[in-house]
């Protein structure tokens, strides 16, 4: 951490990717941001997008808003607001205050339908303790 730090990313990125190919949250999640700014590493949507799911699948809260980004914007996947909406759902409800506005933002673009769809995904997403997020 102390090298991400200072901003040497070159020595950050391969001790976090070690870290999270063994499973650590918090380090996939530093990966898939790492990916999503091309940092250390060049930059890749669909890597950042990889590694936050995986993150996101873990409970990962700012991994959850990140993916949720990446849906909302359709960089690395297409866009998807109904998804966007259901990772800023789950996130906000973990405590991730940005989430909170990012998820009303989606809704603002999105049909009564979708957003109820978004709504059902969500909540069967945690209550499968993120098996089911699809």
């Amino acid at each position: 951490m102390a090298a991400y730090e200072r901003k040497d990313y070159a020595t950050a990125f391969p001790k976090f990717l070690s870290s999270a190919q063994q499973g650590n949250a918090a380090a996939r999640a530093l990966v898939g941001l790492m990916y999503h700014e091309g940092l250390g590493v060049a930059q890749s949507d669909l890597a950042a997008v990889r590694w936050y799911q995986v993150a996101a699948q873990q409970g990962h809260h700012r991994a959850q808003h990140n993916l949720a980004r990446m849906y909302g914007l359709g960089q690395g996947v297409a866009q998807d607001y109904v998804r966007a909406h259901m990772w800023f759902n789950i996130a906000a409800t973990a405590g991730d205050k940005d989430s909170v506005k990012n998820r009303d933002i989606a809704a603002s673009k999105m049909t009564p339908q979708q957003i109820e769809q978004a709504q059902r995904m969500a909540q069967e997403c945690m209550a499968s303790n993120f098996k089911k997020c699809d």
